[in-house]
């Protein structure tokens, strides 16, 4: 099983923070699933937790999602940045999407409690195009993601505090991903343990589809 650590570590070259099933997947998904640890410094990490507190206390846990995929959560969706955090949103955007994607309005933001996690998902083409890109902040986490197709295929990325996310092409469309709750939180043989987390998300509009967006509720992610 991916999460058991029981597993010989692969890990793609540099620091080890992606490991997957085999050399033929790793190699596969080198530009498709991609983390960047140290992406925010502290400062900029404490700026984002400092602005987004105020509207994320205002609301309660809940652990029934509209399409059953999150527990133990709260969310919100923000347009409006500070000046200082849109300048940290706008460097994640050019780092992570194509000049010629069009990003879904507004950011959705992920307040994860520490025993909360995501089940597997693949978000809905009808919210959600090619690129999804993620900042950590506060706790790191383990996401896995798992082949639709081939169960024996799989990728885990070790999300550490600061650390910037990308999914796009075969990532984004043919595995499912999660954030391993915490009792299950292992990168191979290295415990991971959970606390409360935060993710800042940003994603490409589905192909064909207007600014502003598909109207619907946000994917987890």
């Amino acid at each position: 099983m991916a999460g058991s650590g029981r597993l010989a570590l692969r890990t793609l070259p540099g620091p080890g923070w992606v490991r997957g099933s085999g050399p033929a997947v790793l190699s596969r998904l080198r530009d498709a699933a991609v983390v960047r640890p140290g992406f925010l410094s502290a400062a900029e990490e404490e700026t984002l937790s400092r602005e987004l507190e105020p509207e994320l206390r205002r609301r309660r846990y809940e652990y029934d999602h509209w399409d059953a995929a999150i527990h133990g959560f709260r969310e919100t969706e923000k347009s409006r940045w500070s000046e200082a955090s849109r300048a940290i949103l706008q460097r994640m955007q050019a780092a992570a999407f194509g000049p010629g994607q069009t990003l879904l309005s507004p950011v959705h933001v992920l307040d994860l409690e520490p025993r909360g996690y995501i089940k597997p998902h693949v978000d809905s083409v009808k919210f959600c195009g090619a690129t999804i890109a993620g900042l950590s902040l506060l706790s790191p986490s383990v996401m896995r993601l798992v082949h639709t197709q081939e169960p024996g295929e799989w990728l885990e990325l070790l999300l550490e505090p600061g650390s910037l996310y990308i999914l796009r092409g075969s990532a984004r469309y043919d595995f499912s991903h999660e954030i391993l709750r915490d009792e299950e939180s292992f990168f191979g043989e290295r415990r991971v343990p959970r606390g409360r987390r935060i993710s800042v998300i940003c994603r490409s509009l589905p192909e064909g589809m207007g600014p502003g967006g598909p109207g619907q509720p946000p994917p987890a992610c």
